[in-house]
Order: structure tokens, then sequence, then C-alpha cells
């Protein structure tokens, strides 16, 4: 959002997916568009555009970001209480280990031994911060979880920013 220049468009998808609270997104639609910057919402069909003060657009972005904010408040209130309930009937276990014992394990001889942290991580199909995890201890690899059996990382999920820019430079 920072390169962002004078004439410059930034299209985003929904109006929750630019900010997570209604001040803020207000915040950011003023930011931008006093930089000159024209900001266009595709599913509510808003476009904020410099020097344009549409009362009627900016009630609906204030209206429209505060009922976002409001839905996912109840849905982060959702989420704890199913994993609390989840919890206490014993069937949440958090996200799964992608390391087994035996390779922390041979992890840890393997950096008695000299060889590259980055190395050992590469040959065991997972990220350093993985590796710096399960030989500290950390996430998944906290023995507060209780359990100890491990399993395979279940697959991570796309992050979609949601938004996209367009520049009126060639």
């Amino acid at each position: 959002m920072r390169y962002v220049r004078a004439g410059d468009t930034v299209r985003v998808a929904s109006m929750d997916r630019l900010a997570r609270s209604a001040v803020d997104l207000a915040q950011i639609v003023a930011e931008l568009t006093g930089r000159g910057v024209r900001v266009e919402f595709v599913a509510e069909h808003l476009t904020f555009a410099p020097g344009d003060a549409d009362p009627f657009a900016l009630f609906q972005l204030h209206l429209l970001g505060a009922v976002a904010q409001l839905e996912r408040s109840l849905i982060r209130e959702r989420q704890r209480e199913g994993i609390a309930a989840a919890k206490a009937r014993g069937v949440y276990r958090g996200r799964a280990r992608k390391l087994t014992g035996d390779q922390i394990a041979e992890a840890r001889r393997r950096i008695a031994d000299g060889v590259p942290k980055a190395h050992i991580a590469r040959e065991m199909g997972c990220s350093r911060r993985v590796l710096y995890d399960a030989l500290a201890g950390r996430g998944a690899y906290a023995a507060a979880r209780g359990s100890t059996e491990l399993g395979d990382e279940r697959p991570g999920r796309e992050a979609s920013e949601g938004y996209a820019m367009t520049s009126a430079a060639p």
C-alpha cells in the first residue's frame, strides 16, 4: 500500500479484506484518497475517489465496515467456544506435527556433528522454522500439548490478500 501513487486504483474484493475494524477501514480509505488514490470495493460496489465527498458512500463505508467487524468478532467468539468444547471432550489436539521424535533426535545428532540446520531442514522436508520449533519444543512440539503421538502436518491454506492494485502510469 505504501507504493501506490496518485492516479492509481486499489481494488479490494471486500471491505473486510482491507481492514479488521471499522476505524481502521475509514483511516485507510481516508489516507489513500488523501494521497490521490482511488479505492474500489468490488463486493459492495463502492468507489472512493480523491476529492469525492459523497456522504452516502461514506455512510455505507462506516455501516458496512461496522457490520463486517461485528461478523468477524462473532466468528472468533464461536471459534473460541468450539475449541474450548472440543478440548473439554478431548478431541482437540491442535496442529499436527511435521517431524517425528526420531527425526528430531536425528537432527540433534547431525547438528552436534556440525551439519547446518538449513541443510537438515531441507533433507527432512520441512522449513527451518519447523526445525527450530521442534528443537526448542515450541508450538506443536511443546510438551504441554499432552499428546506424545506424532503425526503428519496438515496441508496449509494459501492466504489471499484479497486486493489488487492497478496503476495509472504505463
